[in-house]
């Protein structure tokens, strides 16, 4: 077996599949299907400071090789994470990632130093990418002022590692990425989904309950990718790739291109084992090109 070790800031990831935020719901709900201790990490769903209704229904819709959704940050908030949900959890051994989003800069600080004081959470990350939501989310991660805004005021507040989840419906996301690390962020990880749309054409209505929503899965990969790729370029901190992975082909491109770490999103819908079988994938790729460490192959793109 390859070394699959890698890091991500002060966080040790024994290997570096993890899963994307509002795919995975607690981690829990996989359990009966993959051994979440075979991960490298889990990042749970969004939480806020308050409870969220989310958006009404529909608010999810098949598209040719991907999804769209427009849930909209739905969850009971903090408090209920921390007394009913993390003693489900800190003794898992892996990385038990929270997302964290908020409607301002306070919210953002305040909801990141309550979990801040969860002692067997090592890592937030931060999400100022959700596009379904009305006030906060992307709004603060497609300019570098909003980035930095919400970066440095959860920094002041939260001493474990940082992630900063990136928007990609911006004109130039290395700019972005490089906000987020003068204001603290210890990695960043990218992309969010897509801002798309569907129609139905009897009801000429659009599909969606708020007419938009995100797009995710294999449609959205060479976008992803090439996005990850200038962003690894870009900055100093570690890239965490997302963004249509469903195999370990993909999985490789990404690492390849600058990802330490990668997270599987809309593919845990299609088969809740995928994770670990990308894991093993990525294991038996470096084994059969001679190589002892997935370090080997992070950034190795020749382009």
């Amino acid at each position: 077996m390859a070394d699959l070790r890698v890091n991500i800031g002060a966080l040790s990831l024994k290997n570096p599949v993890m899963t994307a935020s509002g795919t995975f719901g607690y981690g829990l709900e996989f359990a009966d299907f993959i051994p979440l201790d075979g991960l490298g990490g889990f990042i749970v769903k969004g939480t806020t400071l308050k409870p969220r209704e989310g958006n009404d229904y529909p608010r999810m819709a098949e598209t040719p090789m991907g999804m769209l959704n427009c849930v909209g940050l739905q969850n009971k908030g903090v408090d209920y994470f921390c007394q009913h949900i993390y003693p489900q959890l800190k003794d898992i051994d892996t990385n038990v990632i929270v997302n964290v989003s908020g409607s301002s800069p306070d919210d953002y600080a305040e909801c990141a130093a309550r979990i801040d004081a969860l002692e067997h959470v090592p890592a937030i990350e931060l999400n100022i990418s959700c596009p379904n939501v009305k006030d906060g989310g992307m709004a603060f991660g497609v300019t570098c002022a909003g980035a930095e805004s919400v970066v440095k005021a959860v920094r002041a507040r939260y001493h474990k590692t940082l992630i900063v989840k990136l928007s990609p419906n911006v004109t130039d996301i290395a700019e972005i990425a490089r906000a987020c690390e003068s204001a603290g962020a210890d990695a960043v990880s990218l992309i969010n989904t897509l801002m798309g749309m569907a129609v139905d054409i009897e009801r000429r209505r659009p599909v969606l309950s708020i007419s938009t929503g995100g797009l995710s899965g294999p449609a959205v990969k060479p976008v992803a990718l090439r996005m990850v790729w200038q962003v690894a370029k870009a900055v100093q901190i570690p890239v965490v790739g997302l963004g249509g992975i469903s195999t370990a082909t993909d999985a490789i491109e990404f690492l390849m291109a600058g990802a330490t770490a990668i997270e599987i999103g809309t593919a845990n819908f299609v088969d809740p084992a995928v994770t670990i079988k990308v894991r093993d994938g990525i294991d038996a790729w470096l084994s059969s090109h001679g190589c002892s460490s997935v370090q080997e192959i992070i950034g190795a793109l020749q382009a």
